[in-house]
């Protein structure tokens, strides 16, 4: 899944696509390199992002969904807003990611259902600007399994169908450094409790920088090593940066499982 921050201040590519033809450039160039999905979002989720009113949202990627989707692109909005994802789906996405897995605007589920879209749910306690406030957990993964059972369960209550959803652990929503590590080693453990495919969004989070050192533009081979881990621990689906990069690595990988037997 091919990143498209269509935003002034996201944490590593604020700023870079907020020209509509910079962003379409972009995504071909990530479905070129691999990508299956396209998330297009209008609205920052660092830590004390300052919130982007939805009309505002709506601006800012529409134009961009509208002629990916037209292409025949898998197309999924990034969005907490009810509004936002009815405008998108209406306008050719498919797919709604959510970080807050329908807790910021319960309505988001029901527009999901019906527009018979998928939804990716992902873990997170509070908002953006307040998440990092709890980060006790007595067993992080079991935790954020169960608490992501109860947004797919509310989901599916909506009427998204259950086969549709993918969760997301949340790496680096509130959770410290050797969390994040814990639930990346931990995508079969997630995808059994939970009962969905797991998708992680590890890319050039602020986790790899504690540990590593390496500033937020240098954290490329720290992105493909968490992505290469997540993959060998049972995630899914992988919502990166850098397409190329972490095709790449995938593809060596693959070689590798091919020539141990395990492809």
């Amino acid at each position: 899944m091919a990143i498209v921050n269509v935003t002034p201040d996201s944490f590593y590519d604020g700023g870079v696509h907020l020209d509509v033809d910079r962003a379409l450039a972009f995504a071909h160039a990530a479905v070129r390199s691999g990508a299956s999905i396209v998330d297009v979002g209008g609205e920052s989720t660092r830590p004390g992002a300052p919130p982007v009113p939805a009309d505002e949202e709506i601006r800012r990627i529409l134009p961009i969904i509208h002629e990916l989707a037209s292409e025949g692109l898998i197309v999924s909005v990034d969005t907490t807003k009810a509004a936002v994802a009815d405008a998108a789906l209406s306008a050719g996405a498919c797919m709604v990611n959510d970080i807050s897995g329908g807790l910021m605007d319960p309505e988001i589920l029901a527009v999901a259902s019906d527009h018979g879209a998928a939804m990716i749910l992902q873990h997170l306690r509070g908002t953006p600007a307040t998440m990092q406030r709890d980060i006790r957990f007595d067993d992080v993964v079991e935790d954020v399994s169960r608490e992501l059972v109860l947004r797919k369960e509310a989901a599916v209550a909506a009427g998204v169908d259950a086969r549709r959803i993918l969760v997301d652990p949340g790496i680096g929503f509130g959770k410290t450094p050797q969390q994040c590590i814990q639930l990346l080693s931990a995508g079969r453990r997630l995808a059994s409790i939970c009962g969905s495919p797991v998708l992680v969004g590890p890319s050039n989070k602020s986790f790899i920088g504690h540990l590593t050192g390496a500033e937020v533009q240098d954290r490329l081979a720290g992105t493909v090593a968490a992505c290469l881990l997540a993959r060998t621990a049972g995630a899914h689906a992988f919502r990166v940066h850098d397409v190329a990069g972490i095709a790449q690595a995938f593809t060596i990988a693959k070689a590798f499982d091919e020539a141990a037997g395990n492809g």
